[in-house]
Parts: C-alpha cells; sequence; structure tokens
C-alpha cells in the first residue's frame, strides 16, 4: 500500500483568511484560489484584465474580490497596494511571463524582469506592512539557465535572448525570496518568504510567447509531456499553507522536477549566492523607488 501523497485535500481550514493571488483568471492561479477558497479563504484575485477576472471570480465557490493590477506598471502597483487597508495573511506572487520579444514596460524595464521580478518586488515590500503570514513567490526550474547581470539587469546593451531573459528574471525570484527572509529574520519579524515552482504544468503562459511556431511546440508538449495546471497548483498550496522553513523551495517530487506532487526541492548555486541576493536587491530599490518598510537594513 503506497504512501499518501499531499494534495489539495489536505489543505487546512482556511476560515477567516485572506490570500492575494495576482494573476489568477487562468492556470495555476485560478487553481489556487478555487482550492484556497474552497477552504475558506477569502482570496484577492489581482489581475491585470478585471473583466476577464471577474469571469474567473464567478467559477469560485466562496469568497473572491477583484481588484486591478498589472506588474508591469509601477504606477498600478503603488495604487492596488495603496488601496489596500486590512490584514493579509498571504501574498502570492503568481504572475507572469515567459519567452516574449523584447518588450518594455511602462516604467521601461525588459517585460520578463518587470513582470517577473520588479513587479512583485515593489508589490511585496509595500504591501509587507499588513501581511502577517507569508510571501509565496512563484519561479521555475528555468532559474538553472539564469544569470544575474546587474551591470545590464534590463538588457540595454547584451543582444537579447528571450529564453535567458526568462531564466534571469526567475532566478532573480529566488534571489528576492532568499534575500527577503534575511531582512525579515533582521528585522525579528516571524513572516516567512518561500518559493515555489509548478513543474511543466499545461497553462497558458506558453501560448503567450510571441511566437507562433515557439507556441504551437509548447501546445503539443503540453498535451504529451506536461501535467495539469491543477497538479501545477499543488507546491503553491503547499508553499503557502505548509509548516515549512523560511527560504523553503517547493517543486514537484517527480523526475527532474517536471511533475508529482509538492515537496521541498534544491536550487542551483546562483540562487543561493547571497552577495548577488544583496545587491540585486539594492539595485532592485533603486529601480523601483521601493524600499525594505519593516527596518532599516544594517547590509
Amino acid at each position: 500500500m503506497s504512501a499518501h501523497k499531499w494534495d489539495a485535500g489536505d489543505l487546512p481550514d482556511l476560515g477567516g483568511r485572506t490570500i492575494v493571488v495576482t494573476g489568477a483568471n487562468s492556470g495555476i492561479g485560478l487553481v489556487a484560489v478555487r482550492e484556497l477558497a474552497r477552504k475558506g479563504a477569502h482570496v484577492v484575485l489581482a489581475v491585470r484584465d478585471t473583466a476577464k477576472g471577474e469571469r474567473a471570480a464567478a467559477t469560485i465557490p466562496g469568497d473572491a474580490d477583484v481588484r486591478r493590477l498589472d506588474l508591469a506598471d509601477l504606477e498600478s502597483v503603488r495604487e492596488f497596494a495603496g488601496a489596500w487597508e486590512d490584514d493579509l495573511d498571504v501574498l502570492i506572487n503568481n504572475a507572469g511571463v515567459m519567452a516574449v520579444p523584447q518588450t518594455r514596460t511602462k516604467d521601461g524595464f525588459e517585460l520578463q524582469l518587470g513582470t517577473n521580478h520588479l513587479g512583485p518586488f515593489a508589490l511585496t515590500n509595500l504591501l509587507l506592512p499588513h501581511i502577517r503570514d507569508r510571501v509565496v513567490t512563484v519561479s521555475s526550474t528555468a532559474h538553472r539557465t539564469g544569470r544575474i547581470d546587474l551591470d545590464d539587469l534590463n538588457w540595454e546593451h547584451r543582444r537579447y535572448q528571450r529564453w535567458l531573459a526568462y531564466g534571469q528574471s526567475k532566478l532573480a525570484n529566488l534571489l528576492f525570496t532568499l534575500e527577503l527572509q534575511r531582512r525579515l529574520n533582521e528585522a525579528g519579524s516571524d513572516l516567512l518568504a518561500v518559493a515555489a515552482h509548478p513543474g511543466y504544468a499545461a497553462t497558458n503562459l506558453q501560448s503567450h510567447t510571441g511566437n507562433a511556431l515557439q507556441n504551437a511546440f509548447m501546445a503539443v508538449s503540453n498535451k504529451v509531456i506536461a501535467q495539469s495546471d491543477e497538479m501545477g497548483a499543488l507546491p503553491t498550496l503547499y508553499a503557502a499553507t505548509q509548516d515549512i522553513p523560511g527560504d523553503s523551495y517547493v517543486g514537484p517530487d517527480g523526475f527532474q522536477e517536471q511533475r508529482g506532487h509538492p515537496t521541498l526541492v534544491g536550487r542551483s548555486g546562483a540562487a543561493k549566492d547571497r552577495e548577488t541576493a544583496h545587491r540585486l536587491w539594492a539595485l532592485s530599490e533603486e529601480l523601483t523607488g521601493v524600499t525594505f518598510p519593516l527596518a532599516d537594513d544594517p547590509g
């Protein structure tokens, strides 16, 4: 008789808890809010397109709100955070873009860096005084292909390579989590900063790369290789609710972490580089104008 593996049925009672999930109108974000709401949480879908968000919210069997948030626009990030008045138990930084053509955000950042790292960086720090439990940031196995170029973070001087840019942004997610947890510890906070990745899950992310051939290849891969977005959401749900240490990284337990049930997983050596994490944080503060709010950090 095989041992039970954790799934959404193992989620605890979440009554009385408020959880924000970015990018929650489709894919693993939508699955996550459905499951969290099913267990009693008040979920907030933080989405760029509120009409799609409202349609998604209508499928959720529980207490769900929709609020506009465009992570590629720091003004939108500030508006979302500025309008938040209540306690927030968990922030799940789920929204992201993958392997898109070279594009700039409204603030002039490379789109993948801006959406996947700088936007969540600003949002987290602006909301941090309200957060009561933890911050979950969704990364990817692609972080292993990433390299942080602190001299050209926004691909202004290098020849743009969409997959390397994606890898850089996902590596930035783990370095952000590492440095956030360090700062929380220094400030004497009990808050947790953790990360998760979905493995290879069949979501809408792969169909919005801006390259028809690449989209077609990924559509076939989604049918043949990928696990469902229901399974892909499990590491995020586990990271958001289970008793795990700060700076934990949760992913699938199967071959090369591509599919399976959630477990604590490893990361690349680059994702453990505390000096780069510290320098990336400082540069992110400079680029966004948002700083760590809980205490003056001595560095």
